[in-house]
């Protein structure tokens, strides 16, 4: 039943139909930008925007206090494809219902959201696929 459930999810287009989720991933960038590895770096190591080193560690040797709640991230880029890291940032329960990762992308459905946040993403389409792009680029 719940593989059941999360094919049907799977199935899904993104809100305003500008990218699509196929197969494990969302093959087509975000608004069709194209992201900048060096920006995304930023965003990951921030830990006012991303806050991606409060779960997980990283290659980012001059932030200390990494997390290691969740996957390590590097070697990201060597696990995961480009399509499969835009959709575990966009919506992470769609692979995974229990995943604990906040969905970076994904406005509706979600539950305790603070005021200021209500119906807008954690992260821009932009800012999304300039972590994609880094975090492809973490190949070791």
């Amino acid at each position: 039943m719940r593989a059941l459930i999360a094919a049907a999810l799977i199935a899904l287009p993104l809100a305003g139909g500008a990218s699509s989720v196929v197969g494990d991933g969302i093959p087509t960038a975000l608004e069709g930008l194209a992201g900048d590895a060096t920006r995304g770096r930023v965003i990951v190591a921030s830990r006012q925007t991303g806050l991606c080193l409060l779960c997980h560690g990283g290659p980012i040797p001059e932030e200390r206090f990494q997390g290691n709640l969740a996957p390590d991230l590097a070697g990201a880029g060597q696990r995961w494809t480009t399509a499969q890291l835009r959709l575990r940032l966009v919506d992470p329960r769609r692979l995974n219902p229990e995943s604990i990762m906040p969905a970076y992308y994904r406005t509706q459905g979600l539950t305790r959201v603070g005021r200021s946040w209500e119906g807008k993403p954690i992260l821009d389409a932009q800012q999304l696929e300039d972590v994609v792009a880094y975090l492809a680029t973490l190949r070791d």
